[in-house]
């Protein structure tokens, strides 16, 4: 059918356990020729007023078009974005590997809190990032869940209706926060649901 492929990966690099990341790119070589893939740091290292983030377009031609659409409206990156990068991806290894044990550590509560506390919600097992979705069909909430969740638990959810019809009923919750307040937060809903 002739289509451009815009691949936002932004979250590439928020695997967790032993998930590999497959860029859309790589799946074949007629494939890459039509995407564009999107990265940055700004997700995984915390820094997005930073402004530094990379298109990866490996047909020429294409490359043109996006940077002909583009100018204007995609402000350039600046000499500290750039910098900042570069640290990100070079020094700042340690850190990433305790960023992902801590994550990872976060989803496995938050997936074993679901289950044992919370029995009409259900999670998938996120394998990258530090967004869950919780599906509430089961759940008795009359209404949107996330208007259910921050009225009556005091928890801001993201509402699954942004994302499609399909995710009306479900809410997506950033487990990527200290866990007192991932706990309090669960706790809340608990309650909530409790009547």
């Amino acid at each position: 059918h002739d289509i451009v492929i815009c691949s936002d990966e932004i979250h590439c690099d928020l695997l967790l356990g032993r998930t590999q990341h497959i860029p859309v790119a790589a799946l074949d070589p007629e494939i890459a020729q039509r995407t564009i893939t999107l990265v940055a740091p700004s997700k995984t290292f915390n820094v997005p007023g930073l402004g530094c983030s990379a298109a990866i377009v490996q047909n020429a031609a294409l490359r043109q078009q996006l940077t002909k659409a583009s100018s204007g409206i995609v402000p350039h990156v600046n000499v500290l974005g750039i910098s900042a990068a570069i640290a990100a991806y070079t020094e700042c290894q340690t850190w990433h590997d305790e960023l992902l044990a801590y994550l990872t550590a976060n989803r496995d509560f938050l997936v074993d809190y679901i289950e044992q506390h919370l029995p009409n919600l259900r999670v998938t097992v996120p394998e990258a990032t530090y967004l869950a979705w919780i599906d509430c069909q089961d759940a008795g909430i009359d209404g949107e869940p996330y208007e259910f969740f921050l009225k009556e638990a005091k928890v801001a959810l993201n509402a699954g209706i942004r994302f499609g019809e399909e995710g009306k009923a479900f809410v997506r919750l950033n487990f990527g926060t200290q866990r007192a307040r991932l706990e309090e937060g669960l706790a809340r809903m608990r309650r909530a649901l409790a009547g």
